[in-house]
């Protein structure tokens, strides 16, 4: 049951915010179900079906498999025989992208996306003067549901730590309300898998230090964990104490632009890799150019046939000129790899350090689009 009001009507005068994070439900493959009705109730997975695909998205019904996203394919179909493959289409899930965001500014002006499928709302001062930020969320989520056939989540708080981590509480097509106070408590109950930024390892490495929920991460004093855990600690400390200062910026700066590439077959020649590589720049400066980006950085990522990752980076004092830089830089990147330990099944390129961008946070979103 959603409560009428959210009791926190006076609390932005103390500094407190109204922070939505909107989460849509198994974005992708919840679309290719709505355009396809033989696909729903059916497991469906988003992404490439070859020997060397790999999974964008996965339905509800697939994830009950343990199929998730980035496991390849091979592997999502010996979980679910009766997986269903479907290819990316990105223009399609722009333009839902797009209609959910007219809905949100509907609302407020404060929207700041992340990606596709999700986005934080600052409706502190609401354009409708509706005043409660819970209200607000079901009318959102009424409303996405009712112009596009699609379920949302939901999380309402006072900053956008805990309303991330609200909107994974009830999925799907839920809603979770953490009001002011409850901020402590509800991250002490957490496992730290939860937490945006820890990875697998990341849990791995805190499980062999004790750590295992909320509460045991806060038990940690700020010297400990930046002893173990070096730039990372001062976000956990305040993470786990449900601390997050950073407002919801509607002009949010792009972390980086890049894509990357997931071939049929394992490369393992120098020639072979260059000549993927001369594919990869060209989509990706393509991007850069649209953009109209500049940045300090390139990184080039290789995924190798045991799915070990290794990525190499140069910075510039300036930005990279033009094309001809960025692809003489990834070249080099790329030969100072060779030899390679191993054969190779993905590579991508990026361009990061953008012209106005900011120290990225734990939980940026670099919307890359993989190149399939």
């Amino acid at each position: 049951m959603i409560p009428d009001d959210d009791s926190d009507g006076g609390e932005a005068a103390n500094g407190l915010r109204k922070i939505i994070h909107v989460d849509m439900d198994a974005f992708f493959a919840s679309v290719e179900q709505r355009d396809e009705p033989a696909l729903r109730g059916r497991p469906v997975a988003v992404g490439g079906s070859s020997e060397r695909g790999v999974v964008a998205a996965a339905s509800y019904e697939a994830r009950a498999f343990g199929v998730r996203s980035a496991m390849p394919s091979v592997r999502a179909a010996r979980l679910c025989p009766d997986l269903v493959f479907r290819r990316p289409r990105f223009d399609v899930y722009r333009q839902v992208s797009q209609q959910i965001r007219a809905i949100f500014r509907d609302y407020t002006p404060h929207v700041e996306p992340l990606s596709l499928d999700e986005a934080y709302l600052d409706v502190t001062d609401d354009l409708r003067g509706i005043g409660s930020a819970t209200r607000i969320a079901e009318m959102i989520r009424q409303r996405i549901r009712a112009e596009t056939g699609l379920t949302a989540s939901a999380g309402v708080s006072y900053n956008k730590f805990l309303a991330k981590l609200a909107s994974d509480q009830n999925k799907p097509d839920g809603l979770c309300l953490i009001r002011p106070g409850e901020g402590v408590a509800f991250v002490d109950r957490l496992p730290v898998r939860r937490f945006h930024g820890i990875g697998p390892r990341g849990a791995e490495k805190m499980a062999r230090l004790g750590i295992e929920t909320g509460a045991d991460l806060r038990a940690r004093d700020i010297a400990f964990l930046r002893t173990h855990f070096g730039a990372m600690a001062d976000y956990l400390y305040r993470a786990a104490r449900g601390i997050d200062l950073r407002r919801v910026s509607a002009n949010r700066p792009r972390k980086s632009l890049g894509g990357e590439r997931t071939f049929e077959t394992d490369l393992s020649s120098g020639a072979m890799l260059r000549e993927a590589l001369g594919n990869i720049i060209d989509i990706v400066w393509d991007r850069i150019e649209r953009a109209g980006a500049k940045g300090r950085t390139v990184t080039l990522k290789l995924k190798h046939t045991d799915f070990t990752t290794h990525t190499r980076a140069k910075s510039l004092p300036r930005a990279v000129a033009d094309k001809a830089e960025f692809a003489a830089l990834g070249h080099a990147l790329l030969d100072e790899a060779l030899p390679l330990p191993q054969p190779v099944r993905l590579m991508g390129l990026t361009l990061s350090a953008l012209e106005g961008d900011s120290e990225p946070e734990p939980d940026a979103h670099d919307a890359q689009l993989s190149l399939l």
